[in-house]
Formats: structure tokens, sequence, C-alpha cells
């Protein structure tokens, strides 16, 4: 009897984790904003947790009275976060994707932007005040088709100037992100 008890345990147990949502083991993509693009890499760490990794160009448009005129530019960023896709089992059990990790997403985004070149419009900007920022977001993230995906998100964090540029060490920072991609 202790033997099929402990039989029939495995197999609920077995077919329990079967049917368990979870983000996918690995997923690298490149995605574009209105001004930039990037390329990524999301990981499993456990059902509903991945980390993500982003090496890209971030850009801004500028106008003002510092520049003359209008313009863009291009800077270097790397970016980590550790993703809790929350609603993971609600949308599989509803009957909806969560291929390539479709669903809504809460993270701590560290973002790290170092000195190192700018691409701009404006030959006077040559430099950037380097800088790290904590930026606990809320975001969704869905697929279309195989491999296009887009994403929003928004949060609000702090951000740490490693340099005296601007007369203060620190400050509030507003992030907001629609991203268009493709994933492989």
């Amino acid at each position: 009897m202790k033997k099929i008890i402990l039989l029939i345990f495995a197999l609920t147990n077995y077919a329990f984790s079967q049917n368990t949502a979870k983000v996918e083991k690995s997923i690298f993509g490149i995605q574009a904003t209105l001004i930039g693009i990037s390329v990524n890499n999301e990981m499993r760490l456990s059902n509903q947790i991945s980390l993500r990794s982003e090496v890209g160009l971030d850009g801004a448009l500028f106008w003002g009275t510092r520049t003359k005129g209008t313009g863009f530019y291009l800077i270097p960023d790397l970016v980590i976060e550790p993703r809790w896709y929350y609603n993971l089992e609600k949308r599989v059990s509803k009957g909806k994707s969560i291929k390539k990790n479709s669903g809504n997403f809460l993270t701590p985004s560290i973002v790290y932007v170092p000195d190192l070149f700018v691409i701009s419009s404006d030959k006077s900007i040559t430099g950037v005040v380097p800088r790290i920022a904590l930026i606990p977001k809320w975001g969704i993230k869905r697929t279309i088709g195989d491999h296009f995906t887009y994403e929003v998100g928004t949060g609000i964090g702090y951000v740490h100037y490693l340099n005296n540029y601007y007369n203060k060490s620190s400050d509030v920072i507003f992030d907001i992100h629609f991203k268009i991609g493709y994933t492989f």
C-alpha cells in the first residue's frame, strides 16, 4: 500500500510539474526604440523569474539654448533586469500564449551608462555624464507570431552620477519605454 501511495504521489507531482507555466530557458533577441537599438538575452532563473541582460545604444532627441537647434544622440548602456513574470499561470488558464515570455512583469532595472563614446548630430556633444540607475518598473511583453515582440514599461527610481557634473550626486529618474523586437 505504501508503494502505491508513493507511486500515485510521484505521478501526480510529475503531471502537475509538466503543466506549470514557466518562463523560457533562454531567449536571444534584438530590440529597437524610436531612437536606439539593443541586443538582449533573457535566461530562466525559476518558473516565473528570468534574468535579462541588455547591451545597446540608447538615444534621445534634444533642443534648447545649450545646443544649436535640434538633434539626436546615441550613447552606450548596459542593463540588468531580474524580471518576475507574475501572471503566467493566469494567462495559461485563460488560453493565452506565454511564448517568448509573454506576460506582465515587475523588475528592479539596473542601468549603467559609461562615458565611452557619443554618436550625435551635434559635434559639440563629446561625452556624457556616467551614471548608474536603479528603477523599479512594471511592464508587459507580448509576442506576435513566432519571433516578433513588443514591450511597454514604466517606472520611477534613483540615479547616481559618477562625477560631479550637475553639482549633485543623485536624482530621481523617470523611465518609460516602448520597444519592438525580433527573437531568435
